[in-house]
């Protein structure tokens, strides 16, 4: 059974269609990319998972469980986490605190968790007692990578995560997103523009255009750049 199924997903802003028609599915322990330009609705598909975007058409479920009707609240204790474009994280409280507040619903003791993620992310380690604010773009990425691990996700839901961020975290995100997917028991939907990183970690990469994801790109055409070029017009 697939971890997450998507099933001719529309989704819309209000009265202005986003999604026109979706269908993917995500195996237990997969990476699945999905590319796209700016405005070609990864973002809103993220969303529209994850229950912030009004879904207006087809399903979404997640261990068998159709999501219609959930709020985003209870998708988070199903198992779904998403780290936004952006980050997102809180500039006034400090790193540590930051963390904490990723596991705020949960029963366990902060402590040991926080301690269990700081072991992925040795970078944080010296910033603990730093604002979330002070960092740079590349350190607060980071943050908010460790932050929805903190919540213990079944799967993660990655929106544009070396958006202005500088190469060599973008190396460090990327190692790190490779040692969950090998040594834990955690999925990822990736959305991304850049070619080099999604190739890089995903076992498999879709296009997706004007709402429409239908196409998934061979991987031996990945690392070429005419023939990414040719499914979706994509520079690389």
């Amino acid at each position: 059974m697939s971890l997450l199924e998507v099933k001719g997903l529309k989704a819309a802003y209000g009265l202005v269609p986003a999604l026109h028609q979706v269908d993917f599915n995500v195996q237990p322990g997969e990476v699945v990319g999905i590319l796209g330009h700016n405005g070609m609705g990864k973002t809103t598909l993220l969303r529209a998972i994850m229950g912030f975007v009004k879904v207006t058409g087809g399903e979404i479920t997640f261990e068998g469980d159709n999501l219609k009707g959930l709020a985003v609240n209870a998708r988070a204790r199903k198992g779904l986490g998403l780290v936004p474009q952006g980050r997102m994280i809180f500039p006034t409280l400090s790193v540590r605190e930051n963390l904490e507040s990723g596991i705020a619903t949960s029963r366990e003791p902060s402590e040991p968790i926080v301690e269990e993620i700081l072991e992925l992310f040795p970078r944080l380690t010296r910033l603990l007692d730093r604002a979330g604010g002070a960092l740079s773009g590349g350190e607060q990425q980071l943050l908010a990578l460790a932050r929805c691990l903190c919540r213990r996700p079944k799967l993660m839901l990655l929106d544009e995560p070396t958006e202005g961020i500088q190469p060599s975290i973008i190396d460090e995100i990327s190692d790190t997103l490779k040692t969950l997917t090998a040594k834990q028991d955690i999925t990822i939907v990736l959305v991304e523009q850049n070619l080099d990183f999604i190739t890089g970690l995903s076992d498999r990469v879709y296009a997706i255009s004007n709402g429409v994801l239908d196409r998934q790109i061979p991987r031996e055409q990945l690392t070429d750049s005419k023939a990414v070029s040719e499914f979706m017009g994509f520079a690389a």
